[in-house]
């Protein structure tokens, strides 16, 4: 019998708690098992529990209950009863990608230097909350605190809120709200039929989509199931900070991206609210 070792986290960055899963320092090595364990959804939209930078990742996954794909399922020999097709769940866009630049520096948490790093999430009110205070190369402190939930009153929402507060100095800042579709995983597809969790090239295709004030939306459809799907990103801004604001939109990527000219202990919010309307089968 293969055994794997066991690995113990130390228990000073995950301390116990009654109604908070806690992580008080960011440890590439348990990413995978933190995504999973940090995971929120509403029995029909979920989405794995990795930044809101977009990365780094083991593997970012948004699912949908019942938007799926169908494949060929081969043997190499046929027989009688033998099922014919195979469905798999696609991850579908990602719509919580929120991008961090203070001086044109990126936020990158493996890059970052961290002052205080705390992420939890909150079994009680249904939210999984960060807050990070995070030196730049120019010695700048910058507080980012998030929330992420997913709705239950409106299983097709999920909502982000996102605030970033320059402490000690005046910088510009720039927020990128984005959303993106087709990204290639982490996994590595094989050719072997039984191992069908990824599929060889494009799985959405681009069907139709807009970009307005602070509003994008993307619609895709799947080749073989026939299932459509949009998903759009709304955006509103509180700051008493000069901004700007710029929207882009292709077939596979939306953006809103906010530029703000932060002072000491000014504070830029960017709650970012996204919804997936349900599948609809052409």
């Amino acid at each position: 019998m293969i055994r794997h070792e066991r690995v113990r986290p130390p228990l000073r960055d995950y301390p116990a708690d009654e109604w908070n899963v806690i992580e008080k320092g960011f440890h590439p090595e348990f990413m995978a098992q933190l995504e999973t364990i940090l995971a929120l959804g509403n029995g029909y939209l979920g989405m794995r529990g990795c930044p809101e930078e977009g990365g780094p990742n083991f593997e970012n996954s948004t699912l949908v209950n019942g938007f799926y794909e169908t494949r060929p399922i081969l043997y190499g020999e046929e027989a009688y009863g033998f099922a014919k097709t195979g469905q798999t769940i696609l991850n579908v866009t990602d719509s919580k990608i929120i991008k961090l630049f203070v001086d044109d520096e990126p936020f990158w948490l493996p890059h970052a230097n961290l002052l205080s790093y705390d992420r939890r999430l909150n079994m009680k009110a249904g939210t999984l909350d960060r807050e990070i205070l995070w030196e730049t190369p120019a010695g700048k402190q910058v507080l980012i605190t998030s929330r992420r939930l997913v709705s239950f009153a409106h299983r097709h929402v999920a909502a982000i809120s996102y605030r970033v507060t320059v402490l000690n100095a005046t910088a510009p800042v720039v927020i990128s709200s984005e959303m993106a579709a087709n990204q290639p995983s982490a996994s590595v597809a094989a050719d072997d039929p039984r191992q069908t969790r990824l599929f060889p090239g494009r799985t959405l295709h681009p069907k139709a989509g807009y970009a307005r004030d602070r509003r994008v939306v993307l619609c895709h459809t799947t080749e073989m199931s026939r299932l459509s799907l949009a998903c759009a990103i709304d955006h509103t801004l509180e700051t008493s900070c000069t901004h700007a604001c710029k929207t882009a939109q292709t077939a596979d990527f939306g953006q809103v991206a906010f530029t703000i000219t932060l002072s000491g202990t000014a504070r830029s919010t960017s709650p970012s609210t996204w919804s997936i309307i349900p599948p609809i089968r052409l």
